[in-house]
């Protein structure tokens, strides 16, 4: 075995170690934790709904559409504003917005830790918000709960920033898995919106944590589907795939008008000359007279979705969804409330299916709004595999998958084209952060130390004073640009290194006359055949941005490797992204080529 093939050895497809181990069983703790915190957040929608509308005590599940307050209801969701907007001024700001945004910067900014209160407003907020009459979701509070719990838990043992991430995530996904029965679309969710990376080190934790929500809550909630449909045909022809193009892009479309929308009406509520506590209640108006014009737009309204997939609704009611359930959710987000966005992202997709089955190829009931329904969540937010497999685990119809790959995909191109950032990274962006949605593999990585080292360099030997360097090196042209030096013994051996200013330094000094061997520190050196991305960790550690290469077999020097030749390497692959070439070319039969770049035909 050769010294290249020993060192791929050592070189593993991913760098998890045993610490994965005890992650796992915290997040498994943290799962079965979060779906009793889904279950409680579901309780105290009901507890609230039933209150505010029906002026009873009761944590059964109604909607506020079948209320009899006639326009004393429009007055509930002011009142519900009210008590929010002092809530997140009085108690924690970070309970307004949808919860997904709130996650993405604890990881990103805070170290992954969250305020304990949190864990508490948040829900109780997002209850209060959706019990009187909010046009919102439980799966972005119960997200951001379960993140807050699985964060909180975290804090309470010796583990590092990447570690808490994890456990914050892993309550984030278990939080979704138990509110939707949907534990594959919860792992997804978190990979593509929260993670921001595919490890085993987090992807194994997340999703041991997102199977316990999802085995615990059919003991606590029941099984899934959430919405059950009659299955489709698995085959639906050229035309129903030419429909799902169509689906797919007018999802795009709608998509980019949403999180459009969202934003123009946050920075109209900035334009208010009051307080932000109070732009809740503001919102609220417009919720209550939008409950008043159609009432299923109040509240989560899963049954309303339920009809939608069933595809036997009056248009009224699809004119209703798309008209002011939309306008009334991209207000009352726009204000600052509190609430989530898949629920109603749901309806609206699938009003727009309803829709588009006036004029696309009938492919049996609900068809369209099911596929619509996935496409607008995929162009929403730009995560389409977590749309797909979310829309296949709330229906169980696995003969869609094909239509929705389509639809999800064109949808998520659309807005990718249309819109710099997403309806959930508009918003951390807002506040003077990036987030790069792209995922690749570290070009550093593929890229070894050997491909980008510099052969031609000048080496001191160690039994040489420094006076006789002085003559030969720091005076010679050749060797200005080079600012450290290996130091060798008689076979090649790296016994240290010195740099061109400590060099010069010691001229002057009583070491003028003892060898370099005597002087010089110890290297941090690297192999050929490590990967760039390896030295890059090395330089950062150690501060020191350039190394002698070391043959790990023989110790002989092989080369010197800097952060200039690492920037090298990063230009090879801009250059592989962006040169265009054309390796092959096609030749016609009867012609010849005359001149360069030019043929003619005889």
């Amino acid at each position: 075995m050769n010294k290249r093939e020993d060192n791929s050895e050592k070189l593993g497809d991913f760098t998890t170690s045993a610490r994965v181990i005890p992650i796992s069983l915290l997040a498994v703790g943290i799962g079965l934790v979060s779906t009793f915190v889904a279950w409680g957040l579901l309780r105290l929608i009901a507890l609230f709904t039933n209150a505010f509308y029906y002026g009873r005590v009761s944590t059964v599940l109604v909607s506020p559409s079948g209320n009899h307050l006639g326009w004393f209801a429009v007055l509930i969701p002011v009142a519900g504003g009210l008590i929010i907007g002092f809530m997140a001024r009085y108690g924690s700001e970070r309970i307004r917005g949808h919860g997904i945004p709130e996650a993405l910067e604890s990881i990103l900014i805070n170290g992954s830790k969250v305020q304990p209160r949190l864990a508490v407003l948040k829900p109780l907020s997002s209850a209060i918000s959706i019990g009187s009459g909010g046009p919102f979701g439980a799966e972005g509070p119960i997200i951001m709960t379960g993140g807050a719990i699985g964060s909180i838990i975290a804090q309470l043992f010796h583990l590092t920033s990447a570690e808490r991430k994890t456990l914050l995530v892993a309550g984030a996904a278990a939080g979704m898995a138990a509110t939707f029965a949907t534990p594959i679309a919860a792992v997804l969710l978190a990979v593509e919106l929260l993670l921001f990376e595919w490890k085993p080190r987090s992807a194994i934790p997340v999703a041991l944590a997102s199977v316990t929500a999802g085995a615990a809550r059919r003991y606590i909630l029941g099984l899934g589907p959430l919405f059950p449909v009659p299955q489709h045909s698995i085959f639906i022809g050229p035309w129903g795939l030419l429909g799902c193009v169509v689906a797919g892009l007018l999802a795009g479309c709608l998509s980019s008008l949403l999180t459009l929308g969202v934003y123009a009406a946050e920075d109209l509520f900035k334009k208010v000359p009051v307080h932000w506590m109070w732009w809740p209640a503001i919102g609220g108006v417009f919720v209550g007279l939008g409950g008043m014009i159609f009432p299923q737009a109040l509240g989560v309204g899963y049954d309303t979705i339920q009809n939608l997939l069933q595809g036997d609704v009056p248009r009224t009611v699809i004119a209703g969804v798309l008209i002011v359930k939309s306008a009334i959710w991209i207000i009352s987000l726009g204000s600052g409330t509190s609430g989530g966005v898949l629920a109603p992202l749901l309806m609206m997709g699938a009003a727009l299916g309803g829709v588009e089955a006036m004029f696309l190829p009938h492919e049996g009931a609900g068809f369209w709004p099911l596929v619509s329904m996935g496409a607008i969540l995929g162009g929403t937010m730009r995560a389409p595999f977590t749309a797909i497999l979310f829309a296949l685990e709330l229906t169980h119809d696995i003969n869609v998958l094909l239509p929705l790959l389509l639809a999800a995909i064109l949808a998520h191109g659309t807005t990718v084209l249309l819109l710099k950032r997403s309806i959930l990274t508009e918003k951390v962006a807002r506040r003077g952060f990036h987030i790069t949605r792209e995922y690749a593999i570290d070009p550093l990585e593929i890229l070894f130390v050997r491909e980008v080292m510099r052969t031609k360099l000048a080496v001191l030997p160690a039994d040489a004073t420094v006076e006789q360097l002085n003559h030969t090196i720091l005076r010679e042209p050749a060797h200005r640009g080079q600012h450290l030096y290996p130091v060798v013994d008689a076979e090649n051996r790296v016994s240290g290194v010195v740099t061109r200013k400590q060099l010069r330094a010691l001229t002057h000094s009583s070491a003028a006359e003892s060898s370099l061997g005597h002087i010089v520190r110890k290297p941090v050196v690297v192999n050929p055949d490590e990967p760039l991305r390896v030295v890059v960790f090395r330089m950062a550690e150690t501060g020191f941005t350039r190394m002698p290469v070391v043959d790990s077999e023989t110790g002989k020097l092989a080369g010197m490797i800097s952060l200039d030749d690492l920037l090298l390497a990063r230009v090879r692959n801009l250059n592989e992204e962006r040169h265009r070439e054309r390796p092959l070319q096609v030749r016609f039969p009867f012609q010849k080529q005359t001149t360069a770049g030019s043929t003619s035909t005889t």
